[in-house]
C-alpha cells in the first residue's frame, strides 16, 4: 500500500524521557475524552428524551442533512475549559469552534471532535464517540476515542501501543486481525453529506463489494479506525475526513499494527482526500485494489 508522508510509525527507540511525556499526554487525552463522553451521555436524554424541552437543539451545517447539536458545541466548550485548566497555554483545534493547526514541533495542540457520529447521536443509534488527540507539528503523539454509548475508551501513545479500557476491567492491548486476503476482509467506510461526492462514493462501493467479504457503515470514522485496531473490521477507507475525524483514531490503528494512508494534516475535508487504515496482512493487496478501482483519487466536495 502506498504511504503518505504523514503515516504513523510506531517506534521502539523512543527515548525514555519522551515516552514519559507521551504517556502523560495519553493520560490527559483519556481524561478529556472520558469527561466529555460523560457529559454527552448525560445530556442526550435531556435534549432528545421524552421530557426534552430545549428548542433549536439541532441545526444544520454544510447541508440540511449534516447536523450539529447543542451538545456538540457544549462538549467542545467543556474540553476547551478542561485544557485551559490542566494544560494552560496549549491551544485547541476543534470541529465546532475551529482553530489553526500549529507547525511548531515542540508545541502541543489538542485536536477535538466533540461528537463523531452526530446523526447516530440524534437518532439514538449507539455508535458515536468523542475524539481527542495531542498533536505536535501536525503529528499525533497521543490520542483517545471514547465510545460514549458503551463506556469504552480506546487510546494510544506514539511508540507505546494501543489499548481498550472500560471501568472495572484491565486494559486490553489492541492488535489488528491476521487476515491475509482481501477477499476475506470486512471493510468499513463512510459517506459524505454533499450529494455529488455521496453519489461517487456509492459507485465505488458497488465496484469494491465483489472483491471483499462485505462492507460496514457504522457512522463514526473515529470508531471505524478503532475497530480496525481491535479487529472488529479489517480495514477502513473514507474520502473527505478532516483532521479531527482521524487524528486520534489513526494513531490508535497504527499502534495496533495497521498500515495507513493519510492526507496532510492541513488538508480540508472539502478536498476529498482519502484516509485508509488496513490490517498489515492485506495492506498491499487492498492498496492495489483501491488504486485500480479509482478509490485513491480524491473526491472534492463539488464531485
Amino acid at each position: 500500500m502506498p504511504e503518505s508522508d504523514f503515516t504513523f510509525t510506531a517506534s521502539n527507540t523512543t527515548p525514555s524521557a519522551e515516552k514519559t511525556d507521551i504517556a502523560e499526554l495519553r493520560r490527559v487525552a483519556v481524561h478529556l475524552a472520558e469527561t466529555a463522553a460523560a457529559h454527552v451521555r448525560a445530556r442526550r436524554p435531556e435534549v432528545f428524551g421524552a421530557e426534552a424541552t430545549e428548542l433549536d437543539a439541532v441545526q444544520s451545517k454544510s447541508t440540511p442533512t449534516d447536523p450539529v447539536t447543542v451538545v456538540d458545541t457544549e462538549t467542545e466548550q467543556l474540553v476547551r475549559k478542561l485544557v485551559a485548566e490542566s494544560r494552560p497555554g496549549e491551544q485547541v483545534l476543534g470541529e465546532e469552534n475551529g482553530g489553526t493547526l500549529l507547525d511548531d514541533p515542540d508545541a502541543v495542540q489538542w485536536v477535538v471532535d466533540p461528537i463523531d457520529g452526530t446523526v447516530n447521536f440524534v437518532y439514538g443509534i449507539p455508535a458515536y464517540s468523542v475524539s481527542v488527540a495531542a498533536v505536535r507539528g501536525g503529528r499525533s503523539v497521543a490520542g483517545a476515542v471514547a465510545d460514549v454509548a458503551h463506556g469504552v475508551t480506546y487510546s494510544a501513545g506514539l511508540g507505546l501501543g494501543a489499548h481498550r479500557s472500560e471501568a472495572g476491567r484491565e486494559p486490553i492491548a489492541l492488535r489488528c486481525n491476521a487476515v491475509e486476503s482481501v477477499s476475506m476482509a470486512l471493510v468499513a467506510t463512510g459517506f459524505a453529506y454533499a450529494t455529488p461526492r455521496r453519489a461517487r462514493q456509492g459507485q465505488l462501493v458497488a465496484e469494491l463489494l465483489p472483491h471483499i467479504r462485505d462492507i460496514r457503515r457504522v457512522g463514526s470514522a473515529a470508531l471505524d479506525l478503532c475497530m480496525v485496531a481491535e479487529g472488529r473490521v479489517d480495514a477502513h477507507y473514507e474520502h473527505g475526513l478532516n483532521l479531527w475525524d482521524w487524528a486520534a483514531g489513526a494513531l490508535i490503528a497504527a499502534e495496533a499494527g495497521a498500515r495507513l494512508i493519510l492526507p496532510a494534516p492541513t488538508s480540508p475535508g472539502q478536498d476529498g482526500e482519502l484516509v485508509v487504515a488496513a490490517a498489515p496482512g492485506i495492506a498491499a493487496e487492498l492498496g492495489s485494489l483501491l488504486d485500480r478501482l479509482g478509490v485513491t483519487t480524491p473526491i472534492p466536495i463539488s464531485g
